[in-house]
């Protein structure tokens, strides 16, 4: 039964269950609900547009555009403790990030489906650093090919960096968690290619 389960795929990522400590999570879960420019989006389906099951806002350098489920994302600047997290995420991944999608789910109604993060800009192995801050939730990765299911509770303070092949050969969501009362702010740390020198390459 060992060999068996040496043989499952295993997705490529880092994780840090107590990057913050409580305190400055819910410091910095105060400070972005009140500096962050929250908007409600909506997305198309064969049923027309709805609104999606969270609230989002998109931060980053000036030419850090970024397109994803028919929304175009202009950045707004950096807020300071988004570029707070950021420098720390930084520092630890040893990674570049010129953007960030930060995600506001008000309860546990509210949700992201099964998705990858697999747009061009965001090149073939992109590294992604996913701060969690307030109410945990369920993260789900699932394998491609063999539809195994990788799951991590996402508490206050964690960080989940996922990279490599990882966006290339695993779907990820966050379920809908009726039993969750408490709000939850995430924040995906990421490079995307310049709009100008996309342009410029064209």
């Amino acid at each position: 039964m060992n060999d068996l389960f040496d043989d499952l795929p295993t997705p490529d990522v880092g994780w840090y269950p107590d990057w913050l400590t409580p305190a400055r999570a819910e410091q910095f879960l105060a400070q972005l609900i009140g500096e962050v420019e929250w908007r409600q989006d909506t997305m198309g389906t064969p049923a027309g547009r709805v609104a999606l099951p969270r609230l989002t806002a998109w931060q980053g350098d000036p030419n850090a555009v970024y397109v994803y489920s028919g929304i175009r994302n202009i950045p707004q600047p950096w807020t300071p403790a988004v570029a707070e997290l950021k420098a720390a995420a930084e520092a630890l991944c040893g990674a570049q990030f010129n953007s960030v999608l930060l995600n506001r789910y008000r309860s546990g109604s509210d949700s992201m489906g099964w998705h990858a993060d697999r747009e061009p800009e965001l090149g073939p192995q992109p590294v992604i650093a996913s701060v969690s801050l307030g109410a945990a939730r369920t993260f789900d990765l699932r394998h491609n090919k063999s539809g195994v299911v990788q799951s991590f509770s996402l508490k206050s303070g964690s960080l989940l960096v996922m990279k490599g092949r990882t966006q290339a050969e695993w779907r990820h969501r966050v379920p809908k968690e009726p039993r969750v009362t408490g709000e939850r702010i995430n924040l995906t740390f990421r490079w995307v290619t310049p709009r100008a020198a996309s342009r410029s390459c064209s």
